[in-house]
């Protein structure tokens, strides 16, 4: 990488937007310059990168005129539908956060993993999935290439991060007996199945999104999947149980080996297991507790944990990048 990269980040004062400049920092990214955009609201604020400090610019239909390589975007769906177009029209790729390109037929989702090989030069617009679903992909790919994955059922337990710091601070608030801002119920010590809107269907708009972007990812189309998902009273680390069937006899032996060949997975053996203290700060997916499912000929059940801020979000995000930058695509 000895070509260095006009980057812009967009909702840099989020919780996202924060780690992406952490991320950045940790994997040395090759940045020339750097220009940090927010709300009006958020306009004029201090953030902190290598060292120096950059006063966040208010996001205006005029941000790209000077010319960017790379936007790195997670301001929310409303803000990437508007302003994504616009970067992308002065030849700005953007990897946006929000699941607002997600399932829009022109525009790849990506976790690098996975499915880097979609990508082109003429994609400007590359949509980052939902961070359960990154988690989630990086195994089931490796269980589809050796058995074929017939049918797959989530059950996530999700951190409050993955609502951003009013989730967070709802989870503090609770230690001091105060009511719930931003969740419909409390939320220290409890849990509850609902995560985002709830469809006419029962299904929230969280699990229809795993379902919907896994079969996109992983290129099967037609695949049997369904999830429910439960946020948790945990701050950072998304935890999900994942049941998979697959066509062919599973051997586990040969599944552990190439999980530990995987370069982007920690594979627990035995009776040791992931939890979301363990993967905090860190930008692999975590897998334990495999075991064959027992009421199912060719089904295995595994647990996947990751940090939803880093992997399921900033990170991927700037993993697509890297590859793009590697395989000579900007």
């Amino acid at each position: 990488m000895n070509k260095k990269y006009r980057v812009a980040v967009v909702g840099a004062t989020g919780m996202v937007g924060q780690t992406f400049i952490k991320v950045l920092e940790d994997r040395k990214f090759p940045v020339s310059e750097i220009t940090f955009f927010a709300s009006k609201r958020s306009a004029g604020s201090l953030v902190s990168f290598n060292g120096m400090n950059f006063v966040v610019e208010e996001l205006t239909e005029n941000s790209f005129d000077n010319g960017f390589d790379i936007a790195l975007f997670s301001a929310g769906g409303e803000t990437s539908l508007k302003f994504a177009p616009i970067a992308a029209s002065h030849g700005v790729v953007v990897i946006d956060n929000s699941s607002a390109w997600r399932m829009k037929d022109h525009i790849k989702l990506v976790v690098p993993e996975v499915n880097s090989h979609v990508l082109t030069k003429n994609d400007l617009i590359i949509a980052n999935p939902n961070c359960s679903t990154i988690q989630s992909v990086v195994p089931l790919d490796v269980i589809h290439k050796l058995f074929t994955v017939n049918r797959v059922i989530y059950s996530t337990y999700q951190a409050v991060s993955g609502s951003g710091y009013k989730g967070v601070m709802d989870l503090k608030n609770g230690y001091e007996n105060k009511e719930p801002e931003f969740y419909k119920k409390q939320i220290f010590d409890n849990c509850f199945p609902h995560i985002d809107d709830f469809l006419d269907n029962g299904y929230t708009k969280e699990e229809k999104k795993m379902m919907d972007e896994t079969r996109k990812i992983l290129g099967l189309s037609h695949l049997k999947v369904s999830a429910t998902c439960v946020r948790i009273p945990v701050t950072v680390g998304h935890s999900v149980s994942i049941n998979v069937e697959c066509e062919k006899p599973i051997d586990l032996n040969q599944l552990i080996e190439a999980f530990k060949q995987h370069q982007d997975i920690v594979y627990y053996e035995g009776r040791d297991y992931p939890t979301p203290q363990d993967v905090v700060g860190n930008d692999l997916v975590h897998v334990g507790r495999l075991r064959k499912d027992l009421s199912a000929e060719n089904g295995i059940h595994l647990w996947a944990v990751a940090d939803n801020v880093r992997k399921g979000a900033a990170t991927n995000a700037i993993q697509i990048a890297e590859y793009l930058i590697k395989e000579n695509l900007i």
